[in-house]
């Protein structure tokens, strides 16, 4: 399918709407294409390579004032006439919708970034040659993963006269290695398959396992710790999608207070969905741009789409997301960055024992240098949020969990619980060091990365075991 199928299949769509819901009907479609593949591997050997091509159609349609959205992914006339029809069907039957805020107006929309045609067209030994240097890199330990490839082109039309086109392209790498039942873990995201280097990151998840071994318990308490770049993507993620969403500040249900300065001075974020090959548009259409909501430590926005910018008085910063009625606009792309730690020191990189191996970079290496007593944290998963409005978050270590004294790694820890407000562990005077290199992290939902550097914190409270 190329731009021009695409773009003529969301006008389409529109005029239906037109025509079967009469000229009052505003409509809006997007067509996307997605292009998937994905080499997964167990036990150290390739079991599964797959790969899809999807076509799916996404309508909204405000009528007599109401709204309803609909979808499908059959785009033959009758396929694409019965979306539309349903669709009118459930916007008569829905509730008045007073919020609704019109069309994006046509408006031109920022230059899509170019992507990487060689990733688009990615063959199946491609991806199996980083999983075999994967493997072999572990040196003889079980491993499993995958490695992915993702292509998508989207149109968008809308029955105000305003079209937009752009592609998106990524890569993906993640793997452990296993050694006695402990885990290591490397995982990498790129614009371009050729920035995975499976062998890096098989020595990587190796190193870990080997330093995993013997964990002790350690006591529930407050520790200094030193996460690395996936346990910082957690708290991007859960801080985006509770806390800079526009429609939970709206509902005065987030943290945000524009203008306040709620972080260290360290902490800079900044939403950059074109920092990659991202859409340069959003689900209504809007033109998407970088947005800092966070510049040295005082927060500056939060992310709008069309509806919850009317009701706040301001514009739309072209972060509207399908389903956002329901779950509201989410910068997804977040960037983390501030003053970096100084250099790696030999203090930082001396490790004893069965723990050597546990860093495995120099930027975490600097900031486990400066650390007299505490954690190093490979991973947070199964995270939960108890307090929408203080972001307390509960959840477990994952992937390794070392001790530090004196700036050395000395031994494996169990995993741990936490219970933990992520502004207020990020908050004035809390960040003691951030690495120097923002390492992107694969999707944790369609669309979605975080960029993050290692992050050493004064306070992270832990309330026990991971089975307490």
């Amino acid at each position: 399918m190329s731009a021009r199928s695409e773009l003529e299949l969301a006008g389409q769509v529109v005029e239906l709407v037109r025509r079967l819901g009469g000229p009052a009907a505003q409509a809006e479609a997007v067509v996307t294409r997605a292009d998937l593949a994905l080499t997964r591997f167990a036990n150290s050997g390739i079991h599964q390579n797959v790969s899809e091509s999807t076509v799916g159609v996404r309508l909204r349609v405000h009528l007599d004032g109401r709204t309803a959205a609909g979808g499908g992914s059959v785009v033959t006339a009758d396929g694409l006439s019965a979306l539309v029809e349903r669709t009118l069907v459930a916007a008569r039957l829905c509730p008045p919708d007073p919020g609704w805020p019109g069309l994006t107006a046509p408006v031109p929309v920022p230059q899509a970034p170019s992507v990487d045609e060689a990733t688009a067209q990615a063959e199946p030994d491609q991806r199996a040659d980083r999983v075999g240097a994967f493997v072999a890199a572990a040196g003889g330990l079980s491993t499993a993963g995958y490695c992915r490839t993702a292509h998508r082109s989207s149109a968008f039309a809308n029955s105000a006269g305003h079209s937009a086109y752009g592609r998106s392209v990524e890569a993906a790498m993640d793997g452990i290695a296993r050694r006695d039942g402990a885990d290591g873990v490397a995982r990498r995201s790129a614009d371009r398959l050729s920035d995975l280097d499976g062998a890096e990151l098989g020595a990587q998840a190796a190193a870990k396992a080997q330093a995993a071994a013997d964990p002790v318990e350690l006591p529930p308490g407050h520790y200094e710790v030193v996460f690395e770049p996936a346990a910082v993507a957690d708290l991007l993620q859960n801080l985006s999608f509770y806390g800079f969403n526009g429609k939970r500040y709206n509902e005065r249900q987030s943290f945000a207070e524009p203008g306040a300065a709620q972080f260290d001075r360290a902490v800079t974020v900044v939403d950059d969905p074109l920092g990659g090959s991202g859409l340069p548009f959003d689900a209504e259409g809007t033109g998407r741009r970088a947005l800092t909501l966070v510049e040295a430590g005082t927060t500056r926005a939060v992310a709008h789409d069309r509806r919850t910018a009317t009701e706040a008085g301001t514009e739309s910063t072209g972060h509207a997301v399908a389903g956002g009625a329901t779950w509201g606009p989410m910068p997804r792309n977040l960037r983390l960055s501030g003053a970096a730690a100084g250099p790696a020191s030999a203090a930082g990189r001396s490790t004893t024992g069965a723990a050597a191996g546990a860093v495995v970079d120099a930027d975490t290496a600097g900031l486990v240098a400066g650390v007299r007593r505490g954690l190093l944290v490979t991973d947070l998963w199964y995270t939960r949020v108890l307090d929408p409005k203080s972001l307390v978050v509960t959840g477990l270590t994952r992937n390794g969990v070392w001790l530090i004294e004196d700036g050395t790694v000395v031994r494996a820890v169990r995993d741990l619980r936490f219970t933990e407000s992520y502004p207020r562990a990020l908050g004035p005077g809390a960040v003691l060091g951030l690495g120097a290199r923002a390492v992107r992290q694969p999707e944790r939902v369609d669309g979605a990365w975080w960029a993050a550097p290692s992050l050493r914190l004064a306070s992270w409270h832990f309330t026990g075991g991971a089975s307490g």
